[in-house]
């Protein structure tokens, strides 16, 4: 049997962010979406989606989605059968970092949120692909039917977010991190320090993806993820 699937989706994101995925997954199994809100922190972020969640199941987090689910991990591990986690920062947000944060929640707070959210994920941040204009376009959307108020609670989650390499190293699951080759908002590097330290983890490097790669290479995204979901659950 199947273990249902909670998709846990990134900052400013809905269950768009997964859709080519959902249409594919969904024909084998039942998918959840769990938005990363309400909750001023990540902890109560988990907290809330792991109350409704079933007695077993498969967790899929990308971005500030990663970080909850790692939460729902320290907390729950034995509820989760896998755990793949994309675009996931497993270290505390870096003071700098935080503090930049400020302008955009300032920006959000006086009706800017389309320019926050320009340079909370920048043309940059996206591979350059004949559509990565119509992927900022998708983004944009989500984020302003979102609204500030979401922006500035899960900006502040961000900013909070706990270190959670103790948690990853007692992860005795199976994992997959997916990476895009180009995403300059969570580094390669940062990604194989998470797969390394998880005992049981599988990294791939989604190629011509930024930060957005089930949105970049749907196909990919869901190629990996279908063979990771068909894979064995005998830990090594």
């Amino acid at each position: 049997m199947n273990d249902p699937l909670i998709l846990i989706p990134g900052l400013m994101c809905d269950a768009r962010a997964f859709l080519p995925q959902i249409m594919t997954l969904s024909k084998g199994r039942t998918i959840t979406i769990a938005l990363p809100t309400p909750g001023a922190t990540v902890e109560e972020i988990s907290a809330r989606i792991l109350a409704s969640a079933p007695q077993k199941f498969v967790l899929v987090g990308h971005g500030l989605g990663g970080d909850v689910a790692l939460d729902i991990v320290r907390r729950a591990v034995d509820q989760v059968a896998r755990i793949v986690l994309l675009s996931t920062d497993p270290l505390a947000e870096a003071p700098a970092i935080a503090a930049a944060r400020e302008a955009r929640i300032i920006a959000a707070h006086a009706g800017r949120l389309a320019d926050a959210m320009s340079d909370e994920v920048p043309m940059s941040s996206l591979a350059d692909t004949p559509h990565r204009h119509e992927v900022a376009a998708a983004v944009k959307a989500m984020a302003l039917d979102l609204g500030p108020e979401v922006f500035i609670a899960q900006s502040r989650a961000m900013q909070r977010r706990p270190d959670q390499q103790k948690t990853l190293r007692r992860a005795m699951l199976p994992a997959l991190i997916l990476a895009g080759s180009e995403d300059r908002l969570v580094p390669i590097r940062r990604q194989e320090l998470a797969a390394g330290l998880m005992p049981f983890a599988k990294l791939v490097v989604i190629e011509r993806a930024g930060h957005m790669a089930p949105l970049e290479q749907p196909q990919a995204v869901t190629d990996a993820l279908e063979a990771f979901l068909a894979g064995p659950i005998l830990l090594r």
